[in-house]
């Protein structure tokens, strides 16, 4: 079997790294000894499991890509990064032929799609790369289509934890409030409420220790008007090995779709689930 050959960026950050260590032993993936990383970055290689990642920051990725294409040929980027850097990463991947695989959350969802749909290259764009927990947003989806106002005069309310070092609020939340927006709750994106304070988590929480640094609780509660009906749906993931399995299967299903000579079309982990 031809192993797929994998770029894993945003090491040395510990989702990128986890992921590294985990495609290192996954008979599927070939992995390259490169790794795009952030302009703060001091290190210039990071060793990982008898592998030396060489780590490129923004102002020497261009000069360096063709070579990497050259000397590795056709392989597929996994963008773990910073949220801050996802258009920019993006473009990069477009205007490179670069076909990717971006669990990096925040950003304008539309202009990635747009900057794929224009490019010559697929890509799978997810906010959550955990299987289960897509199943469940898809569930929600179709709830959202098929019952719409289901929920009309109940109220919201929509707490989100994660590590200290998450920049952003949670993608995952963003999404599940569409849905229950089209379920006829009104409700923002700026009334989430985030959680990034480790002692909040512990003692609060009850997030165990040793997941403080890794983790992602989410609980929607929803409410009737006149108080006597409650509804509570929650999914908490402590650590990050459930991104890893989605992830993968990510890159094998976009993997086929390049074969399948998909061009300029940005797949959902939805799409992965069912193919």
């Amino acid at each position: 079997m031809n192993r797929i050959k994998v770029m894993i960026n945003g090491v040395p950050g510990k989702v990128a790294s986890g992921l590294l260590l985990n495609a290192q032993k996954d008979d599927r993936f070939e992995v390259l000894p490169w790794s795009l990383t952030g302009p703060e970055i001091v290190e210039t290689v990071y060793p990982i499991h008898g592998m030396n990642v060489n780590l490129l920051k923004p102002d020497r990725r261009n000069q360096m890509i063709d070579s990497i294409k050259k000397e590795h040929g056709m392989f597929i980027s996994i963008d773990y990064t910073h949220p801050s850097a996802i258009h920019e990463n993006a473009e990069f991947y477009c205007s490179q032929d670069l076909p990717f695989v971006m669990g990096t959350t925040g950003g304008d969802r539309e202009k990635l799609h747009a900057a794929v749909e224009k490019s010559g290259i697929p890509a799978v764009i997810a906010p959550n790369m955990a299987k289960q927990i897509v199943g469940f947003q898809a569930m929600m989806e179709y709830a959202a289509k098929t019952f719409p106002n289901l929920f009309k005069g109940y109220s919201l309310e929509l707490h989100e934890s994660h590590q200290k070092g998450k920049a952003d609020t949670s993608g995952t939340a963003k999404a599940m409030v569409r849905y229950f927006n089209e379920l006829g709750i009104p409700f923002s994106n700026e009334e989430i409420i985030q959680e990034r304070d480790p002692e909040n988590q512990k003692n609060r929480w009850g997030i165990p220790e040793e997941y403080l640094s890794g983790h992602a609780w989410h609980t929607y509660t929803l409410t009737s008007a006149d108080q006597t009906v409650n509804f509570v749906f929650k999914h908490n993931v402590n650590g990050r090995e459930i991104y890893s399995s989605g992830t993968f299967d990510a890159v094998v299903f976009l993997s086929k779709q390049i074969k399948n000579g998909e061009r300029g079309r940005v797949f959902t982990m939805i799409d992965v689930l069912k193919g």
